[in-house]
């Protein structure tokens, strides 16, 4: 049994850490309301630029001058991993959500005989990745020194991504990312942005329903590079939402399992303080019955 001297110091370290965590959980809080509000003001803009590049993709169709970032390379062998995590921890299981999803379609694409390029965004993704895919890895981009995330990030990221395209180093790619739902629920996502994608709308059974000058290749040709920048910013944003989500409510468990941690010490203390007492009053009574 430890000594009363060493509860003693173990219930103050507990109370030092439970202050910390709960510090941390009302800076996550803070920090959640602008990440939310900004990850959902960016969902209307990135829905409705897919959907108007959605129908000039069904308009143009399988046609021979289709963008090659909508039409592809033409092959399918080569696949890029950009997996999307935070530069710091203590925000639970978001890392390790992201990399799990990303380890698990990386597996697939081995088993399938495909090769695999990973690019991470975030510190502490790539620590986890590295264990794994050491030689897959092919590059990093460290945005620990971004206090607020800006379309200018997202636009350096999906400038690299296609250069490498255009230098015939991968076939496709896919993002993975967690997207915000609510503080307790955040979901592992992974989008494919080269080639590009559609979901088809009701709008797209119709036919086109502008006419587009010059033509819609054309447009589509300036359209997709901005909206795989889109695209980045979108997951970078509602990354940074998950994250504070997730720090928010790991930091709100830890204080409250400080908290238990600190009853049942207290408990602890108070019984061995009390064998000691009733040991000295033995230890007296004896002594004077002795005399």
């Amino acid at each position: 049994m430890p000594n009363l001297k060493d509860l003693k110091n173990r219930i103050a370290s507990v109370k030092s850490t439970r202050k910390i965590t709960k510090a941390m959980q009302m800076v996550a809080a803070a920090k959640l309301r602008r990440a939310q509000d900004a990850a959902e003001m960016a969902r209307p803009y990135a829905e409705k630029m897919e959907a108007v590049m959605g129908g000039l993709a069904a308009a143009v169709g399988d046609a021979e001058g289709a963008p090659r970032l909508l039409a592809g390379n033409g092959r399918d062998q080569v696949h890029l991993l950009v997996v999307m995590t935070a530069e710091r921890g203590l925000c639970g299981g978001f890392n390790s959500t992201i990399v799990r999803k990303a380890r698990s379609h990386a597996e697939e694409l081995l088993a399938q005989g495909k090769t695999i390029k990973i690019l991470t965004v975030g510190k502490k993704g790539r620590e986890q990745i590295k264990r794994d895919y050491a030689e897959q890895m092919i590059g990093h981009v460290d945005l620990s020194d971004v206090k607020r995330l800006g379309y200018a990030n997202a636009a350096e990221i999906a400038s690299d991504v296609l250069a490498r395209f255009e230098a015939d180093e991968f076939d496709v790619a896919t993002i993975f990312y967690n997207r915000f739902q609510s503080v307790i629920s955040q979901v592992p996502t992974a989008t494919q942005i080269i080639p590009a994608v559609f979901e088809p709308t009701d709008g797209d059974e119709g036919g086109p329903l502008y006419d587009y000058e010059p033509s819609e290749e054309a447009v589509l040709e300036d359209l997709l590079p901005r909206g795989v920048a889109t695209q980045i910013f979108t997951a970078l944003l509602e990354n940074g939402a998950s994250e504070q989500g997730a720090r928010m409510s790991a930091m709100d468990n830890a204080t409250r399992n400080a908290g238990e941690m600190i009853d049942r010490l207290t408990i602890e203390y108070n019984r061995s303080r009390q064998a000691v007492i009733t040991s000295e009053l033995i230890e007296i009574i004896s002594g004077a019955e002795a005399l």
